[in-house]
């Protein structure tokens, strides 16, 4: 999956056949001890994280509850909610019993350096940027916009995947022309739209908004371009209850969200951002998982 940087953490994890190579701040990654070296274990963890710091405690199942979701939506992707297959990175084998929950078997892509991420609604750093100059990444929005509020068409606006340690650095769609090619930028671009076009749709038939998302991707021996890494979960996206939001009079009940805002309100006002973070209290963590396994369940069932 291209070059690996390691955070520090060491899985404790042993896997007969599997090589731990790489921590993450949330998954850890092995390769076959002695096998194929085309592929490999990816094991989602319990570790949140928030504002670029690895958490304790962590949020019990959510490792698995993840993978459960990434797996559904990979399914729905290859054909299964009636668009084109897109190619994903998945191999079809079983993961060790230890992990099987929480993990997946993967090629191993050329990823590309940029994070694609797509905005179908106005929040978070883009309504930040809005309030001041009326732009999302440099692009210019109608005036008059709220917060929360649907965007005329979705936009994709892409990150450069940073070294660990620093921030993703938002960039323009001419930026990542250079860091990846014209076409390539492009398929990423086109991919990433007609994902979130799909998606998007599937949540609504669900009574959910997905607000916005961002996609990895990666290059295969043959050079198609590949979905890659999770997809479509909490860590990744925005979900919101699409009734509250229609309902809602604030941009709290608007954009009650299923995923970690929840950690990340809390630790926002308990911490100031220096040193290490605070632990997390039980209520915080608990709320959290409700979150995690309310959203599998009103997604797939």
């Amino acid at each position: 999956m291209g070059a690996l940087r390691d955070n520090g953490r060491v899985s404790a994890l042993d896997l007969p056949g599997w090589k731990h190579v790489y921590s993450g701040k949330v998954r850890d990654l092995y390769r076959p001890a002695d096998g194929p070296a085309d592929r490999m274990l990816v094991v989602a963890s319990d570790r949140v994280s928030a504002f670029d710091h690895v958490l304790e405690p962590g949020i019990p199942g959510k490792g698995e509850l993840l993978t459960r979701l990434s797996l559904w939506w990979f399914a729905q992707l290859a054909g299964r909610d009636g668009g084109h297959p897109i190619p994903n990175h998945l191999l079809g084998l079983q993961p060790p019993a230890a992990v099987a929950a929480r993990a997946m078997i993967v090629r191993e892509l050329d990823m590309q350096p940029i994070e694609c991420v797509v905005r179908g609604y106005l929040t978070g750093t883009g309504w930040a940027e809005y309030s001041e100059s009326g732009t999302v990444c440099g692009i210019p929005l109608p005036a008059g916009l709220q917060n929360g509020d649907r965007l005329p068409e979705p936009i994709y606006t892409p990150a450069y995947k940073a070294p660990l340690g620093e921030h993703d650095e938002n960039i323009s769609f001419e930026r990542s022309v250079e860091l990846v090619g014209a076409e390539t930028a492009a398929a990423l671009r086109d991919a990433s739209l007609e994902i979130y076009r799909r998606a998007a749709a599937l949540a609504e038939s669900k009574g959910l908004i997905l607000a916005d998302t961002k996609f990895e991707f990666g290059l295969d021996a043959d050079g198609v371009l590949t979905l890659a890494d999770e997809v479509l979960t909490s860590d990744s996206s925005r979900y919101w209850d699409a009734e509250a939001w229609r309902t809602g009079t604030t941009p709290a009940e608007r954009m009650a969200s299923y995923d970690k805002q929840i950690v990340r309100d809390w630790l926002a006002a308990a911490w100031d951002k220096t040193g290490t973070p605070p632990a997390l209290p039980d209520d915080i963590v608990e709320r959290t998982a409700a979150k995690y396994r309310e959203l599998l369940e009103t997604l797939a069932g």
